[in-house]
């Protein structure tokens, strides 16, 4: 059995002083947004019990569906490669980035210099001309793909795109990888809705995601972006796909929307036989200590 653990949008703080040089951008409304509302719903003590919560499960490998930082200041990427050194080596731990690692358009410079290790395929040799996404990494079983749905974006909106040219490229790598017989998990930040709930947070070419999937297949979608737990089913050339969101890892269970908390798969079976399981380990609202919350079957689908 493979076991494959799953958070997402830690928002880790606390966030450095900004010059006002750095506020002057969309940055202002997210300093303003945190200092009022947000400090106080996304707190670094969370983070910690869930993550040691984490490390006790011992999972295989952990995948980190974006926003790391909060409004991409230039501190706050050094604190974030120290966290995700923390949480797990870089042959352990697989990242994709969210619309806050790229809150404005200098942020997607701070990748390479923080985050390359965490973003790299096993047998890519890129250059500075090549593409990023999407990456693959092939753990036993499992093949990890991960996509970024990342862009800066004006003020007032989250949405996401992942672009023809990196849609053409997963198209490829899903074929490939169904050929090889391995287990699927398609990593990206935006939940993949052609009709979401709101309209300045969506995954603005959702449907031609969703067109790929149907056409290639895989066993599994993870993503973040809403800090609400959300389990939706997508159509695949075999049968239903599980695409699954989480809320922010370090979600106060004091706060109005759902508390911290993180999946664990366990993948077994064989290539047309797979089985998976998830279990959420979180906090329920109110509470001060971890417990399990849920524990679903995925594969074959219910």
């Amino acid at each position: 059995m493979f076991v494959l653990a799953h958070l997402t949008d830690p928002h880790i703080g606390p966030l450095p002083r900004p010059t006002l040089r750095q506020l002057a951008s969309k940055r202002v409304l997210g300093w303003l947004n945190w200092r009022r509302n947000r400090r106080r719903h996304h707190r670094v003590e969370i983070l910690t019990d869930l993550i040691d919560d984490l490390a006790a499960q011992k999972p295989d490998h952990t995948a980190v569906t974006g926003d790391l930082v909060n409004i991409a200041l230039p501190g706050e990427f050094a604190a974030t490669a120290e966290w995700l050194a923390a949480l797990g080596s870089p042959a352990d731990v697989s990242f994709v980035p969210g619309n806050h690692d790229a809150y404005v358009r200098t942020a997607i410079a701070q990748w390479d210099k923080h985050w390359d290790a965490f973003m790299k395929g096993d047998r890519e040799a890129r250059t500075d001309q090549d593409p990023r996404f999407p990456y693959v990494r092939r753990r036993g079983p499992v093949a990890l793909v991960g996509l970024s749905s990342a862009v800066p974006t004006p003020a007032f909106l989250a949405t996401g795109l992942l672009g023809r040219d990196q849609l053409d490229r997963l198209d490829a790598r899903l074929a490939q990888l169904g050929d090889e017989g391995l287990f699927r998990v398609v990593m990206l930040h935006h939940p993949p809705a052609k009709t979401p709930a709101v309209r300045a947070k969506r995954l603005v070419d959702a449907g031609a995601f969703l067109d790929v999937l149907a056409r290639r297949g895989a066993e599994l979608v993870l993503h973040g972006h809403d800090h609400v737990h959300a389990l939706i089913w997508l159509d695949g050339p075999a049968g239903p796909i599980p695409a699954l969101g989480l809320p922010s890892a370090s979600a106060s269970p004091e706060g109005k929307r759902d508390p911290a908390a993180y999946n664990l798969y366990r993948i077994d079976g064989s290539p047309g036989a797979f089985t998976c399981e998830a279990v959420t380990r979180g906090f329920a609202p109110g509470a001060t200590a971890i417990t399990e919350l849920a524990r679903r079957p995925l594969l074959p689908a219910a």
